[in-house]
């Protein structure tokens, strides 16, 4: 096998974040499930753009966020994803090359256009989250670099991408050249409500072995598995995924890996003002570890550390150094 050329390649949605405080009554009032990931139209965009204060833009999208997080301590990473030919689009492609990530992938000509999710952000902490996917959903399977992802250790996967049928092909073909290539596979579940629709999908790939890491979620734990309580949802999966990884906010995170149990407590923070992007920077602390061959228990921890620096503040890209704050908490 020739040495990795990269870290981890992802493959997810390009997605510009538009964020802004609200009220609680004000998520109330536009109908929002506090918290929740919801699918939106155009016209649905642009009635809550409209009712939304002064925000902020930030390129996200969740596996991206990831590998910004992997890039900041250090890591080589590249990024398949699809944006249109408009503004939003050379915003998405300025912002993740500016962070050292490899970004090839040509921008779609016509509509839709790339696309946004506008975050809604309480006094609390909580975001609420309502995605226009625009040109993310037409990602083709043409569009992947095999060589690349055959080239990378891991090839990160984003359970919302596997919604549209494009992009699920695209996905399934990269599993089956990071597969023949000795590579690991890693998949995040991203959302109960993904889980919801395509669950079956995501189960018979664990049967059938093509999961190596998949992180989770309490909730999404529980929507996969059916089993409301924890450790009954951890003996369901532990043996069918060779890494599984679930973190339940406040309460820390569990590995188990090759049947081996570690758990870390949440990173102390004084505040929490915005949760955007935890689990995301919580899979990015993970996987640097993980690539580097440190104990699970260390991995945890540094996903913990990301995690809690990213809901320190508003957007689910690091302000700290991020390599230097696991140099300082880990030495």
């Amino acid at each position: 096998m020739t040495a990795p050329r990269y870290d981890v390649i992802a493959i997810g949605n390009a997605i510009v974040d538009v964020m802004a405080p609200a009220s609680d009554e004000l998520v109330d009032e536009l109908g929002m499930t506090k918290g929740g990931m919801t699918l939106v139209d155009a016209d649905g965009a642009k009635e809550l753009y409209s009712a939304m204060g002064p925000a902020k833009e930030i390129s996200g999208g969740s596996a991206a966020n990831t590998l910004a997080g992997l890039s900041a301590m250090g890591a080589q990473c590249a990024f398949v994803g699809q944006v249109a030919d408009d503004q939003l689009g050379n915003v998405f492609a300025h912002d993740i090359r500016a962070v050292g990530i490899d970004f090839d992938t040509a921008p779609r000509e016509g509509e839709p256009p790339t696309a946004r999710c506008l975050i809604f952000v309480t006094p609390d902490g909580q975001r609420t989250m309502n995605t226009f996917l625009g040109a993310s959903q037409f990602l083709p399977p043409e569009a992947l670099d095999q060589e690349a992802i055959g080239g990378a250790r891991i090839l990160y996967l984003e359970g919302y991408l596997w919604d549209p049928e494009e992009p699920r092909a695209a996905m399934r073909a990269a599993i089956e050249t990071a597969k023949a290539a000795g590579r690991k596979v890693a998949f995040t579940l991203s959302d109960a409500f993904v889980i919801d629709r395509h669950g079956d999908d995501f189960r018979a790939l664990i049967a059938d072995g093509l999961i190596d890491i998949l992180f989770a979620n309490k909730v999404e734990l529980a929507a996969i598995t059916g089993e409301d309580d924890f450790d009954a949802g951890i003996d369901a999966l532990k043996d069918q995924v060779p890494v599984l990884v679930v973190t339940r906010s406040e309460d820390g995170a569990v590995c188990v890996t090759d049947g081996e149990r570690s758990e870390v407590a949440a990173e102390p923070i004084d505040k929490v003002v915005d949760t955007t992007g935890a689990g995301d920077l919580f899979a990015a602390g993970f996987l640097f570890g993980y690539v580097r061959g440190e104990e699970p228990a260390r991995c945890l921890r540094r996903g913990a550390i990301a995690a809690a620096e990213i809901i320190s503040h508003y957007g689910a890209r690091s302000e700290a150094d991020l390599a230097k704050l696991m140099a300082d908490k880990l030495g």
